[in-house]
């Protein structure tokens, strides 16, 4: 089935530009989602994903209300909601595995909506950064092979807001960078924002360390449960750990970003902080996981995330 705009099928290797010339309405809406300003989302309610991580809930959860992401540059963040069923997922991918990270949420959303009994999947939100005119048509080139991932897909599915490339761009001092680096969707009102996340956890660095490592595309929530799950994640000591730690926050940006000048400040220390997580823990399987049970999360009453014993679920 097409990936669908206003009910006309957008063929695959449609370039950008044609795109918004056929549908002049999804820059406009682009042009709606980036004029308002970042609002700074506190960790009651909030699932935070990190990249190549997805979430996926309904309405009718009763600890999480916010799915949300940022430090979007070369990445995508993905909302796909089923209009039935109400199910959202929210997904931070890079590029690696487009076709088979597709898949995976399409898939999971669909888990949420045989139910339904009717209703569509419509694909609410893709922003992608522009952050330089040099790599401009390389970053669309990659947008257009992402979006037709959708159109090999045996659901339609409607592109509703498309907020990428030139229409993700601000100029200042000659640098191209991103205006959203972040979203959220409210899953009970299916509302997409902009977003700032001053909590991203729990176990921010563990998860990084996964992602550094070469991680593929994981769930981490269980819906119906209403639990985080983090792990179990293995991974061989990281290469040339003691060197990166040793090297200047020049050189850390420069060799360890995709997009050295679009960075958010807190780039470097980031990373640095996850480096150092993979020289305490070069064997998980050991000081992480021994048990090979996951890491399980629960919100208490206070709405943040509480570790639980697995022996107690």
């Amino acid at each position: 089935m097409p990936l669908l705009v206003d009910g006309e099928r957008v063929g695959p290797g449609l370039p950008t530009a044609e795109l918004l010339r056929a549908h002049p309405h999804l820059e406009e809406k682009a042009k709606l989602l980036r004029s308002r300003p970042a609002r700074v989302v506190e960790p009651k309610g909030l699932l935070y994903v990190q990249q190549r991580e997805f979430a996926v809930t309904t309405p009718e959860d009763g600890s999480v209300s916010i799915l949300g992401s940022d430090d979007a540059t070369t990445c995508h963040i993905v909302v796909l909601r089923h209009t039935g069923s109400g199910a959202t997922c929210l997904t931070h991918c890079d590029g690696s595995d487009t076709e088979a990270e597709v898949s995976l949420i399409m898939s999971s959303v669909k888990s949420f909506s045989n139910t339904a009994g009717c209703g569509r999947s419509a694909l609410l939100s893709f922003p992608v950064c522009c952050f330089s005119q040099r790599l401009l048509h390389r970053v669309s080139a990659a947008i257009v092979v992402d979006v037709g991932a959708f159109d090999l897909q045996p659901d339609d599915v409607h592109l509703v807001t498309f907020c990428v490339t030139e229409l993700n761009d601000r100029e200042e001092k000659d640098i191209h960078l991103p205006i959203i680096y972040g979203i959220a969707v409210n899953v009970k009102t299916a509302e997409i924002f902009p977003a700032t996340f001053p909590e991203k956890g729990p176990d921010e660095d563990l998860r990084s360390a996964h992602i550094l490592t070469g991680a593929r595309l994981t769930n981490i929530y269980d819906a119906k449960m209403e639990q985080l799950h983090i792990g179990p994640y293995f991974w061989r000591p990281f290469p040339h750990v003691d060197f990166w730690l040793e090297q200047d926050d020049k050189q850390i940006l420069q060799n360890l970003s995709t997009s050295p000048l679009a960075e958010p400040p807190h780039f470097v220390s980031h990373i640095r902080s996850t480096l150092t997580f993979l020289k305490e823990h070069p064997f998980p399987s050991r000081s992480l996981f021994p048990d090979r049970k996951p890491r399980i999360y629960k919100k208490n009453d206070e709405g943040l995330w509480e570790q639980v014993c697995s022996d107690r679920i």
